[in-house]
Parts: C-alpha cells; sequence; structure tokens
C-alpha cells in the first residue's frame, strides 16, 4: 500500500478521497431513484463544479438571486457521493440539484430514461493540473506534493480523486446517447458568461427574465462568488475539511494558468499524452484566451 492508498479509495475501478467517501451511496448508486426533474452537475474535478453550482442555483432558487435566503451552495446543490451534511436526498423539494464527479458507468441508472438532465462542465486539462496541484496541496484530505512534477505523474497516472481525466471526459462523451447531457465549456463560460447562462437556461427550460439573466451573470462572476462566503466553500473548507495553508478554494479561475507553471519539457510531454489519449476526440479545447 503506497502513500496514495491512504488517501483514495478505489471502488470498480475509480479512485474517491477515502475519508468523505459514504460507501453505502457507491453501493447503491444503481438504484439512487431518480426524479424526472432532477438536474446533475457532472465534473472532473477542478474543472469549475462550484462555479456551474451556483449559477445553477442563481437559475433555479429566486430566493438565491436575491439573497433573502442563507443557503450555501453545498446544500443548494450537494454531492451525491460526498454527503458531507447528511442530506436526505429523498426529502429534497424538487426540483433537486445534485453534484457528482462520478464516471458515466456509475451513474444511477434512472438517468438512463433521458428525462433527468444532466450539465457536463469540462475545463483544459492543463488549467486542471495546475489547480488541482494547489487543491492537493490546500487539502488535509487530499496528497500533498512537494513539486508539480510529482502531482504531474500522479495526475498522468489517474491516482487522484476522479481518476484519469482523459477517461473521465470520455466516458462521458462516449456514452453522451445514453443520457440527456449538455457539455458545458469552463473556458466559454469564462469569455461569454451571459452567452452561457442562456444556454444553460434553455436546455433546463427555465425562462428568466432580462433583470434575473443580469443578477444571475453578475453574482456568478468569479470575483463575486470569491467572496461570497455562501458560494466560495470558505466555510465548510475550514470547518468540515480541514487545510494545510490559508488558502481558498476558488483560488484564480484564470485560463492559461498553466503556462506560468509548466516547464517546457513538461508541456511537451503533457502535448504527447493529450495527442495519444485525445486522438479524434471531437470536442474543442481552449488553451489561452487573452482575458482584458
Amino acid at each position: 500500500m503506497d502513500d496514495t492508498d491512504l488517501f483514495l479509495l478505489n471502488f470498480k475501478g475509480f479512485h474517491f478521497e477515502r475519508t468523505l467517501i459514504d460507501v453505502d451511496v457507491l453501493e447503491n448508486l444503481d438504484d439512487f431513484e431518480i426524479r424526472d426533474d432532477d438536474v446533475f452537475i457532472i465534473t472532473y474535478p477542478k474543472s469549475g463544479t462550484i462555479w456551474t453550482q451556483q449559477i445553477l442555483s442563481l437559475i433555479y432558487y429566486e430566493g438565491h438571486r436575491n439573497k433573502t435566503e442563507n443557503v450555501e451552495t453545498l446544500d443548494r446543490a450537494p454531492f451525491l457521493e460526498y454527503n458531507i451534511r447528511k442530506v436526505d436526498f429523498s426529502m429534497m423539494p424538487s426540483p433537486r440539484i445534485l453534484t457528482s464527479h462520478i464516471p458515466y458507468y456509475l451513474a444511477p441508472r434512472g438517468l438512463k430514461n433521458k428525462k433527468a438532465k444532466i450539465v457536463y462542465t469540462y475545463r483544459n486539462p492543463k488549467d486542471i493540473l495546475i489547480s488541482y496541484y494547489h487543491f492537493s496541496n490546500l487539502l488535509v484530505r487530499l496528497q500533498a506534493s512537494d513539486n508539480l512534477e510529482q502531482f504531474m505523474k500522479q495526475f498522468l497516472d489517474g491516482k487522484v480523486v476522479g481518476s484519469l481525466w482523459f477517461d473521465h471526459i470520455r466516458g462521458w462523451y462516449e456514452h453522451k446517447h445514453d443520457f440527456n447531457i449538455l457539455f458545458m465549456k469552463y473556458e466559454d463560460m469564462k469569455k461569454d458568461l451571459r452567452s452561457s447562462v442562456v444556454k444553460l437556461c434553455s436546455f433546463l427550460d427555465k425562462e428568466l427574465s432580462e433583470e434575473d439573466l443580469d443578477t444571475v451573470v453578475r453574482q456568478a462572476t468569479f470575483q463575486n462568488m470569491k467572496y461570497d462566503p455562501q458560494a466560495n466553500y470558505d466555510t465548510i473548507l475550514k470547518d468540515e475539511v480541514g487545510t494545510r495553508n490559508d488558502g481558498c478554494f476558488l483560488r484564480k479561475g484564470t485560463v492559461g494558468d498553466w503556462k506560468r507553471h509548466l516547464t517546457v519539457e513538461q508541456n511537451e510531454r503533457f502535448d504527447r499524452i493529450f495527442q495519444r489519449k485525445m486522438k479524434d476526440f471531437p470536442l474543442e479545447f481552449t488553451w489561452d484566451i487573452n482575458e482584458q
């Protein structure tokens, strides 16, 4: 048993965080009762999960939009497998928003009737790598790395929570016909948040007034979320998960940050593996956008 095994639980070939996982939930995932109006947010870790949770919470809950209710995003859109707050999912009012990092083959059977909806947010994997490296060094429950090279090896071996990024995104995309699923690109959301929100509303059959749309977009910008305790997970980090330093759950949220971290050799190695693993993959990736 190497150090990795102290932090990871392997269930049916997929790595979960060992101390937070509810194994009962995993063992009963197939039979998890799906409602027709459920919405699942599915992501590989560090791909815009909290951002998507916040956007959907703002679209669905008026009290979240106009700040008349003080409910944290984690409670609005709880994690299916990391049920930290011990939510009784069967008691959640409809429509439920549920969040998960699971691979396609662990998805509850009921999702395949295509009535419930899935929003899959994806991001370029070099930025995921950098974000995940910092995140692993922040969280007590994840294995820290001495340097990026060490973490990059784990990431490319799939020895992290979420297993191999390539398998995760390929699996969901190649089985998209089994589900009612919308793929949202993180970088598109960064570039034009309003269009992304409109696209989401259309997929979710939610009609918002122009005014409400403005509110969603304003409150879902990275800067506003970073300083909004309902949205930024800070209390969960400090009180329930535990950190090694003073870092934040929401660190930068930029595109192209990998350029500041990867050496030329690391970048070329990553590119070689990416080309091999993602050959003929139709989704496009944005590696950099010139942000104003």
